[in-house]
């Protein structure tokens, strides 16, 4: 069969239905909620040598479709039908990118031949460890995040392998819920093994092995293309998390994208260096790994949104991922916050395309997603674990319209829960889940909305887990005139005298009647917020979007009893028009905090910074950047005049004449 661009679409939808179909089954037996609710999985038929060629798109996450599973494929020594085989080390081939994620893939075998694979991952709610859910930032090194499977065979020609499922049900916190989603995971890959051999049955072998390859090359012809569209040149991006440890110094990742006509490179050079707590990304250096290509792929979906998902997609680009960096961190970091680097890595990417392509991509999404959860028990002092989902923000401000709600761009994959499932899962009481009024950043369009989600517990010995809590300081910013999005706020007990701020904690111990309340960060806003059509701030002002009061001080609107006073709003305009100040770094606004750290922090400090880290052994990266910068805070502090990057080795200088060990092994390096 000549596999023309009709055969191939006509290919790819057999091919996805097979894999919405396993995402389906996955749903609908699954036991945990942030399985069959959230929907954090992912599935898809694999190439004999690894790479996705089909995945969901509508069920799950589907930016995993640029994980290759060649490394693992190959550690298994032969594959017999009936087999299934997974791992959740992310030091094993890098396939699994931190304990909760169980991987899983089964050959599928046709009269005798092995066609290819079918799998994926689920994200087990808990995989053991130091805390519940096996996440947190205060985690330092892997063996603190649960128990880890090498890739090892978990079902051998049909025969489930019992003794693993009791080591992991002696590890765990609730195992019948783990082996609850594992035999779903298992019930998703029979069904892909089934309709994989319904897609033989019909196009026959060779067209199926064919029509795989055709499909990534469909995909990657779709990438060049979009690539094409976007000019020459190198743009660099910074992002930041608001700490690198707990109660730590910001975290910095680096971008230069270089686009050279059909293809790119991602240099993550200057990223911060591997991390003492659990924010490092296990990537093993892979030039096409998924964790740092997933803004990759949302910027080609935006930019096409026909675009086929699968592994063909990441053939014309490559990724710099220095070795022992946040973004290439090596054995034994601790990657379980994986997931809040790999967020933050979204939106530095949307921000190295925007330098381009400012007028074609929307502004900063809510990049401070926090995954809630709660481990407790019930009135019989059973121990009860669920996760209540994500609370986060909406998408940027568009170039044709306001970012979504709530929730949108990078995080829409990730479902909310129903209130009612919370409440029937765990004993907690939902106070509020709603909107959060005047978080969206100011724009022509408005960027999304956060989310505030607030819930009292009930048991002693409760323990609340925030994971990937950030965006405390560090605001979404916006774009072409647009402003930075509102920050996060969490709070315990927020209406009592003794209301306490607990900042980026994401590990709280609850007493009995303590009430939660975490507030998620807001998107950034696209284009002039004073060229936003008044008839539409009344509109968020109606719906409770937008406070009369920020009507007036961020869109400069005069309402007058529910009803925009045009000639006051066209004088206020006016006025406020003449007192627009420059941005540091147009076209982004990036918000005070973020201005003012980087007035100290510079690109010129931060590049010296780095060329020192980098000679450094791994060991001493983390501790040595922390020095630098309370040497840096210290110059300050006592109102010295601090010019320029030299400073920056003037303290190492210093550094090195206090630890002399660093002398010999900077030469050495």
């Amino acid at each position: 069969m000549a596999f023309d661009n009709t055969v191939v679409q006509i290919f790819a939808n057999y091919c996805v239905a097979a894999a919405e179909s396993m995402a389906y089954t996955l749903v609908r037996t699954a036991h945990s909620t942030f399985i069959k609710e959230t929907e954090d999985f992912s599935c898809a038929l694999i190439t004999p040598e690894g790479l996705a060629f089909a995945s969901p798109r509508t069920l799950g996450a589907t930016w995993y479709i640029g994980l290759d599973y060649g490394p693992v494929l190959s550690r298994i020594e032969d594959y017999r039908p009936g087999d299934i085989a997974m791992t959740n080390d992310p030091y094993s081939g890098s396939v699994a990118t931190h304990t909760p994620d169980i991987v899983m893939w089964k050959p599928v075998f046709y009269q005798g031949m092995l066609i290819c694979f079918v799998g994926g991952h689920i994200h087990n709610t808990d995989m053991g460890g130091a805390v519940p859910a096996s996440l947190s930032r205060t985690l330092t090194e892997i063996e603190q995040e649960g128990i880890r499977f090498p890739p090892v065979k978990i079902v051998r020609e049909g025969v489930l392998d019992e003794s693993l499922l009791d080591i992991m049900a002696a590890n765990v916190r609730v195992p019948k819920q783990n082996r609850g989603d594992l035999m779903a995971q298992i019930a998703m890959l029979h069904n892909g093994e089934k309709r994989v051999l319904e897609i033989i049955e019909r196009f026959g072998t060779a067209d199926f092995c064919t029509g795989m390859d055709a499909l990534l090359d469909y995909a990657e012809r779709q990438a060049r293309q979009v690539i094409a569209t976007v000019p020459d040149g190198d743009y660099f991006f910074a992002e930041y998390a608001d700490e690198d440890s707990v109660a730590g110094k910001p975290m910095r990742l680096a971008l230069n994208l270089q686009i050279r006509g059909e293809e790119a490179i991602l240099d993550y050079t200057g990223s911060d260096p591997q991390l003492a707590s659990s924010l490092n990304m296990p990537t093993g250096g892979m030039v096409r790994h998924a964790l740092a290509l997933v803004g990759y792929h949302y910027v080609l979906y935006t930019l096409q949104d026909d675009i086929l998902l699968n592994a063909g997609l990441d053939r014309p680009v490559r990724c710099v991922l220095p070795e022992g960096s946040v973004v290439n961190a090596v054995a034994p970091a601790a990657v379980g916050m994986r997931s809040l680097t790999c967020k933050l890595t979204h939106v530095l990417t949307f921000g190295a395309f925007s330098r381009a392509i400012p007028e074609r991509l929307p502004a900063c999404a809510a990049a401070g997603l926090a995954i809630m959860s709660v481990k407790t028990m019930d009135s019989d002092g059973r121990t009860l674990m669920a996760s209540l989902g994500p609370v986060g923000g909406g998408a940027g401000g568009m170039p044709f319209g306001d970012g979504s709600d709530g929730s949108g761009a990078n995080v829409a994959f990730l479902r909310n829960t129903p209130v009612e499932i919370n409440e029937a899962e765990v004993p907690i009481l939902m106070h509020r889940y709603c909107l959060v009024p005047d978080s969206g950043g100011p724009g022509r369009y408005r960027g999304g909305l956060g989310l505030c989600m607030e819930f009292q517990v009930f048991s002693p010995g409760t323990m609340v887990t925030a994971r990937n809590r950030d965006r405390t300081h560090f605001a979404s910013w916006g774009i072409l005139g647009g402003q930075a999005g509102a920050t996060a706020r969490f709070t315990r007990n927020p209406e009592a005298d003794h209301a306490e701020a607990l900042g980026n904690t994401d590990i709280v111990h609850c007493q009995p009647g303590d009430v939660i309340r975490l507030v998620g960060c807001g998107a950034g806003g696209y284009g002039d917020p004073l060229d936003r059509l008044s008839e539409e701030v009344l509109r968020d002002v109606r719906c409770g979007y937008v406070s009369p009061e920020r009507a007036r001080t961020d869109y400069g609107v005069v309402l007058d009893h529910d009803r925009v006073s045009e000639e006051k709003t066209q004088a206020l305009r006016r006025s406020m028009r003449d007192q627009s100040r420059v941005l540091p770094d147009a076209p982004f606004a990036y918000g005070p905090y973020r201005d003012a750290f980087e007035t100290r922090w510079t690109r010129e400090r931060y590049a010296a910074l780095t060329d020192i880290l980098a000679s450094l052994p791994v060991a001493w990266r983390f501790f040595i950047k922390h020095q630098l910068f309370d040497g840096l805070a210290a110059r300050y502090d006592k109102g010295e005049v601090v010019e320029g990057a030299a400073v920056i080795h003037e303290l190492f200088e210093q550094l090195m004449k206090r630890y002399p060990a660093l002398s010999p092994q900077r030469d050495s390096a």
